[in-house]
């Protein structure tokens, strides 16, 4: 007995021995099984490493019989067996004698070749404390039966294993961590070179790609009830990921949003199953901007480091969608200036030189078609053309120098389609203060689609509602005029004019749609983010 003990010491130091000389995981698995096998004269072995079902892996084996290395060992790889269905159970807490192999059945059932008398083996579950890793299985040909001393070693053996496991998924975690921030660096350097919302969104995708072993990458930002898809980059075709997403949808990416909590979900993805996916939101201030999502097929990819570095990336992304909004709100606020400067230029130039030319074409055509009734008809042409260019310019000024908003958004459009020749029915219980933005974009797209109604719609009434709620300010506007099939078949200018619209709204983070059809009218749809309990005016 003595002896015996003597002898498990040894064979567990020796093992112990083994393990420590190596951090490659595989390598180790592949060595100790060798070791372990001459030590206690069995004929072979295996090692799978489990997660959560179905996903296991085929790590480590020593003279496995032909028969279950047939076709690159595809019996080993593919398919379930009793110790797996056992192990995710969570019936295999201890060593199990005498287990029959279905691997071995189905090779002599389908005749994949010689079993060299094996017929069962032992399994052993790999474990250290409370987390489980695996399963190690050995056999002999002919052995039915392990002692209880066979079996109580090769649990202490697996203990040494799986704390192996343990400790050299720990250190490659560590590994992992400090490459994924020196990684992390390389992305924010470029995250801050982009000068716009755009730029920003594709770089981010891109170069994570590039960095992290995220094999789907997906940038979502708010978009009235939901979220859309501004970027997005994955190896799968088609792209999985959906365009937009309600936010009543249920999934790990709404539930983030919504929280606002960063969230690891492992192979249970609702966005694309059987991945696993990280996810984190995106806040810039108290504003939610949206979430950065990313999601792999490799059950052991994703960890808690990943979810970190994602939350950092996400807070550098948050400080640069900030600088780019307050360029671009700069930029904004120049060029406002600039088109007052140039709407008073304009008023003070070409519209007095346009409003002189009406009245000399007038004053001709009363003097001269008495006495030459041929250039009645060509004097009528020039007092038309520069009347109708008066108009013109007065609207353009109109654009340019948005007056009458002072008096508020209302007004400004009750005035500015009088000057068109139209009338405005408003449906509006009441008109909040709106921040500088919001009204110079509410504005602006009030007054691109009265200009369109004046000139397309061949129509004079026009219906205008302006409601708030807790997703923001939605503005509607819609006509009864002769609409449009597709905007595809519209002039240059009119579609130069819906994309002007569009741009504007989703430059404060909101969205437009403009639904239309022949001889059915148009409603154009505004929805424009805003919280007015926060509400802080920007001028």
């Amino acid at each position: 007995m003595s002896y015996e003990n003597d002898q498990e010491m040894n064979t567990l130091k020796i093992i112990a021995e083994t393990l420590n000389r190596s951090n490659d995981l595989e390598q180790m698995l592949q060595t100790v099984l060798e070791k372990l096998l001459e030590l206690t004269k069995l004929e072979t072995g295996w090692i799978f490493l489990v997660g959560d079902k179905p996903h296991y892996r085929f790590v480590a084996d020593v003279r496995l019989p032909p028969a279950l290395t047939w076709e690159g060992k595809k019996p080993m790889c593919t398919g379930s067996c009793s110790c797996l269905n056992r192990y995710w159970k969570g019936d295999l807490v201890d060593p199990i004698n005498i287990i029959e192999c279905k691997r071995l059945d189905d090779a002599l059932q389908y005749d994949w070749g010689e079993t060299k008398g094996i017929t069962h083996h032992a399994t052993v579950p790999l474990a250290a404390g409370e987390e489980r890793f695996g399963i190690l299985n050995v056999a002999s040909p002919g052995k039915e039966h392990f002692t209880k001393e066979e079996l109580t070693l090769l649990q202490s053996v697996a203990y040494q294993i799986g704390t192996a496991v343990k400790r050299t998924r720990l250190f490659h975690a560590q590994q992992k961590r400090a490459e994924s921030f020196a990684n992390l660096n390389e992305v924010t350097r470029l995250i801050w070179k982009a000068s716009t919302i755009t730029s920003l969104t594709d770089v981010v995708v891109q170069k994570s790609k590039e960095k992290f072993p995220w094999s789907n990458i997906g940038f979502y930002t708010k978009d009235g009830s939901g979220l859309q898809l501004r970027s997005s980059s994955s190896y799968l075709f088609p792209n999985p990921l959906p365009d937009h997403i309600p936010l009543e949808e249920v999934n790990e990416i709404t539930s983030c949003f919504q929280q606002q909590k960063p969230l690891l979900t492992n192979l249970h993805s609702h966005i694309i199953e059987g991945y696993s996916s990280i996810a984190a939101p995106i806040t810039m201030k108290d504003e939610h901007i949206g979430v950065l999502f990313a999601a792999t097929s490799d059950p052991e990819a994703l960890s808690e480091s990943d979810l970190e570095v994602l939350q950092a990336l996400t807070a550098h992304i948050s400080l640069a969608f900030e600088s780019i909004r307050l360029q671009e709100q700069r930029g904004e606020i120049l060029l406002y200036e600039e088109r007052k400067r140039l709407a008073r230029d304009l008023h003070d130039s070409v519209n007095q030189k346009l409003f002189s030319l009406s009245l000399l074409a007038r004053g001709a055509r009363e003097v001269i078609s008495k006495d030459f009734p041929s250039l009645t008809e060509p004097l009528e042409e020039m007092l038309s053309l520069s009347q109708g260019s008066l108009k013109e310019m007065r609207s353009l000024i109109w654009q340019l120098r948005p007056v009458g908003v002072e008096e508020g958004l209302v007004t400004a459009i009750h005035k500015y389609a009088e000057h068109l020749g139209l009338t405005v029915n408003f449906d509006v219980s009441d008109v909040p203060d709106f921040p500088r933005t919001i009204e110079e974009a509410l504005w602006r797209i009030a007054q691109e689609s009265l200009n369109n109604v004046s000139k397309h719609a061949n129509v004079q009434f026009v219906n205008v509602t302006l409601q708030e709620d807790e997703n923001g300010v939605t503005m509607i506007i819609r006509d009864t005029g002769k609409g449009f099939e597709r905007l595809s078949r519209e002039t240059g200018k009119r579609s130069l004019g819906l994309t002007s619209m569009k741009e504007r709204a989703e430059l404060i983070g909101g969205s437009l749609q403009v639904e239309s059809r022949s001889g059915g009218g148009t409603r154009v749809k505004v929805i424009l983010p805003w919280n007015k309990k926060e509400n802080v005016h920007e001028d």
